[in-house]
């Protein structure tokens, strides 16, 4: 074949398999039915194709039914939850009860919080239901809401710890003995957006000391309260013993304070000077004074009553300190959580109040120590969020509500355990019925498609002057080696002869 042939049919072929990889390109980039067409504008002697189906692109953006920041979730069945029916329904339905109470009297807006308005429904038919037996009630829960396995991003369980009423020995007035105080909430405490008389304060979030009308300060911690800051201006509500008995009355939340008289005064929690909790345990087992495994709230009580110096630079640790207010209540009655409503022992849980909504059912299983130290005692129960904490941090974070006095306190003092979390979510908000409704994405490529005409990520393929401008300006980077042209065809030029001069020779 001639040197032209062979060049021409080279060139043939080059076009024909540029324009197969065009067209495979084309593929995926500008969508099935653009290459159709642009594959059939070169090829007009193939069969027509069926055309693809129309799609929307982008997919279309459905809202979520609802969205926890830093969880994930699980849809489960009912015979997927462990020990769901082991428990006592009726028992958790009626403190569901109790919550609907506030979430039916509630008007306006709902809160941006992830169930939002959404128990209001099942507070509905709870209302017209008289659930009188384990069943019915058990029942109730299965018609009206999901399960769904909650727990932060991550990590396959959640996390509880256990809280009490503590029951304290006081008096109206100081003296030797009682010298601790226990103090309402000060009227120069400020936080942004609510007025300082305000009846709900968060748990989260600056809290300022307000200095005239204007200049604001971050309030005084707890090193400085108990140095006398506030001393002296009428903010004293009674006297304790021990400043043990006050933090741990300020990490529960609420207390119950005796006195020689017989009476008795109820305390909530009701404000905090700004500063995040530091959990005093945790730093005793990072100085390695306690063992991990052997962390309760009774060994922190007998390590500072050994250690009383130990024990005040302790306390000043946890920079947070916490205000109460008195509440109206008979000691037969259970402290009131921040919902409004009174606790029910061993059904109430407090959660983390930026997240979740109060009333929320919430089914805890797992193992915890109840009957003693040691043991390991099956706990499956529907527990209902009716309190808060400024601990309880998190979408899988609840702290166990076991009652008031030295019992319960001995329980909960011991709990720091992973759990599993079943959210129980309305069924208004089922998340499966709304992922029904996403599109679904186009089917991938055969895998031998993928191998004759493989993907390449563009910013890899860019050249190396151009990669090297784009990281640095200043790299030098040599240009493309040219390749070598044909050596030019030079005609030979015929010099002019010189005339040849005749020399005379010497004659010898």
């Amino acid at each position: 074949m001639a040197p032209e042939a062979r060049i021409k049919a080279f060139l043939k072929t080059s076009a024909t398999a540029l324009c197969a990889g065009a067209v495979a390109l084309s593929s995926f980039s500008l969508g099935a039915e653009a290459a159709r067409r642009h594959y059939r504008s070169h090829h007009h002697h193939l069969p027509e194709l069926p055309a693809a189906p129309p799609r929307a692109l982008p997919y279309p953006q459905l809202p979520l039914p609802f969205e926890i920041p830093g969880a994930q979730y699980l849809p489960l069945a009912w015979a997927d939850v462990k020990g769901w029916g082991d428990d006592n329904h009726l028992a958790a339905y009626k403190t569901f009860r109790a919550s609907c109470r506030p979430i039916s009297a509630q008007t306006g807006a709902p809160e941006p919080k992830a169930l939002g308005a959404s128990l209001a429904e099942p507070c509905r038919v709870a209302k017209s239901l008289e659930a009188t037996d384990d069943a019915s009630a058990k029942t109730f829960f299965e018609e009206n809401f999901a399960p769904l396995r909650i727990s932060r991003l991550g990590e396959p369980d959640g996390f509880v710890t256990g809280y009490y009423e503590p029951v304290l020995e006081g008096s109206r007035t100081q003296t030797d003995v009682y010298n601790v105080p226990v103090y309402r909430r000060p009227s120069n405490l400020f936080v942004r957006g609510y007025k300082q008389d305000s009846v709900s304060l968060p748990n989260k979030g600056p809290v300022y000391r307000k200095i005239g009308r204007r200049k604001l300060v971050p309030y005084y911690d707890r090193a400085e309260i108990e140095d006398g800051k506030i001393a002296g201006r009428g903010l004293e509500i009674a006297w304790l013993k021990d400043p043990t008995d006050l933090l741990f009355a300020q990490i529960q939340g609420s207390a119950r304070i005796k006195f020689d008289d017989g009476g008795t005064v109820r305390l909530n929690y009701d404000a905090y000077n700004g500063y995040p909790y530091t959990a005093v345990g945790r730093i005793l087992i990072e100085r390695g004074i306690i063992p991990k495994e052997e962390m309760s709230m009774q060994k922190i009580r007998e390590w500072m009553a050994q250690t009383p110096d130990g024990a005040r630079e302790l306390r000043r640790q946890n920079r947070s300190y916490i205000f109460f207010r008195e509440v109206n209540l008979s000691d037969k009655e259970e402290a009131v959580g921040a919902q409004g409503i009174p606790l029910t022992a061993g059904r109430s849980i407090a959660v983390d109040k930026s997240l979740h909504v109060y009333g929320t059912p919430f089914f805890i299983e797992g193992e915890l120590p109840i009957d003693s130290e040691r043991a390991k005692t099956p706990f499956h129960r529907l527990m209902i969020a009716q309190d808060t904490g400024s601990a309880i941090i998190g979408p899988a974070r609840a702290d166990l509500y076991f009652g008031a006095g030295q019992e319960a306190g001995r329980v909960s003092g011991r709990l720091r355990h992973a759990m599993h979390f079943v959210m129980l979510v309305p069924k208004g908000l089922d998340p499966t019925a709304r992922a029904a409704r996403l599109p679904v994405p186009d089917p991938r490529p055969s895998e031998k498609i993928a191998k004759l005409f493989p993907q390449t990520d563009p910013a890899k393929d860019k050249p190396a002057a151009t990669v090297a401008q784009s990281t640095s300006e200043t790299v030098a980077v040599a240009g493309p080696v040219p390749l070598p042209v044909p050596r030019p065809v030079i005609e030979p030029v015929q010099e002019p002869r010189r005339p040849v001069k005749n020399r005379s020779h010497r004659q010898q």
